[in-house]
């Protein structure tokens, strides 16, 4: 079973990803999305590990143009583990 840091860890690391490929900041992205800006900061740099919910997750995926699911897909490098 992984801890729930390893969660955690998957989805910061898959929004930074997609904010990165759509070329946003994150001052962008998060008005997108409809939250503060230091908000977002703290989700992609480890400091809230227990404090977003799936809305904002939600509103995330859909400031970003994806699927919600993609926020959970594993990173590579731990894909070459299994």
């Amino acid at each position: 079973m992984h801890s729930d840091n390893y969660y955690f860890d998957i989805v910061r690391y898959n929004i930074k990803k997609y904010r990165n490929k759509a070329n946003l900041t994150q001052q962008q992205l998060a008005d997108k999305a409809g939250i503060t800006m230091n908000y977002l900061a703290k989700i992609e740099s480890k400091k809230m590990n227990r404090g977003f919910t799936i809305v904002i997750l939600g509103r995330i995926a859909d400031a970003l143009e994806i699927d919600i699911r993609k926020l959970f897909d594993q990173v590579e490098k731990e894909k070459n583990k299994a």
